[in-house]
């Protein structure tokens, strides 16, 4: 079958579900993965057959992104700051706003002498990949990384193994831990932060398919994480160490208002590229 009939057969199947943009970058993406071809083949060659072999991991993974499976899922992979992780239904798919994250805490962290170790601690740390990307771009990192579930730790893991990096997993709830040692430069976490309300705003790819327990909080109590991790941060951020959250859009100005309690200083909340309130910084007082 011509390649170009495959990508008319995607479309006609799934834009009915998906954006027409994002049905071009599922099959760019599929056929790169199983194929070995760039997205402008078809510039270069219109007519390019694909073999009766090759057709079925084509068609299995349009079968499985009708039912509205991530991407991510069926291929078994995400791209995150240049770096490729294992995701499955264990772990959120990294999101290009937790990024723009990781890149604003490397801009920062990269400006300090590189000969002294610093400690950075990732809370929720899922697939690894806030964690694990800092310590591929930070040679004198040296990062701890936690989360509630077991089964996310071992995907990290696995990631971390993958990139080449070493990196500490500590299997503990925040919202409960009481032992904890250690004083860290940096703590980081984006954590569990959206609303039950807010449900209606999100596609059956996410809901039907990552863990609920890494997404939804209570519309009672939403920046219960929040709070929590503010307060251990007091505890165990070395003075003038730095806190840095991923936050929900909606709860910017009250999200920053935790760490405006006198123990915080430089507080800055910063934007995400499609202009939502999602990134905060702030620097624990000598």
């Amino acid at each position: 079958m011509l390649l170009k009939e495959i990508k008319r057969i995607y479309h006609l199947e799934l834009d009915p579900v998906f954006p027409k943009g994002e049905v071009d970058s599922f099959f760019y993406l599929v056929i790169e993965h199983y194929l070995g071809l760039e997205r402008f083949v078809l510039v270069m060659e219109p007519n390019l057959v694909v073999s009766k072999e090759n057709e079925e991991p084509l068609f299995y993974v349009l079968s499985q992104l009708k039912e509205e499976r991530p991407i991510q899922h069926i291929l078994g992979k995400a791209h995150f700051c240049e770096l490729e992780f294992y995701v499955d239904q264990n772990v959120l798919i990294p999101r290009p706003e937790t990024e723009e994250l990781v890149y604003w805490i490397l801009e920062e962290l990269q400006r300090q002498d590189s000969t002294k170790e610093i400690k950075i601690l990732d809370i929720g740390t899922g697939s690894g990949c806030i964690g694990i990307s800092l310590a591929k771009n930070l040679s004198n990192a040296k990062v701890v990384a936690m989360d509630i579930s077991k089964k996310a730790i071992q995907v990290a893991e696995r990631n971390a193994k993958k990139n080449n990096v070493d990196i500490e997993f500590v299997e503990g709830d925040i919202l409960s831990i009481l032992d904890f040692e250690g004083k860290f430069d940096v703590i980081v976490s984006n954590p569990p932060y959206v609303r039950e309300l807010e449900k209606v705003e999100m596609k059956n790819n996410v809901l039907d398919h990552e863990p609920e327990s890494a997404l939804f909080v209570s519309d009672r109590d939403p920046l219960i994480f929040y709070k929590k991790i503010v307060q251990f941060g007091v505890d165990h951020l070395k003075k003038k160490g730095v806190l840095y959250f991923e936050i929900n859009q909606y709860l910017g100005e009250e999200t920053k208002e935790l760490l405006g309690n006198g123990k915080f200083s430089e507080i800055e909340l910063r934007k995400d590229m499609f202009g939502n309130d999602r990134m905060l910084k702030g620097m624990l007082n000598a």
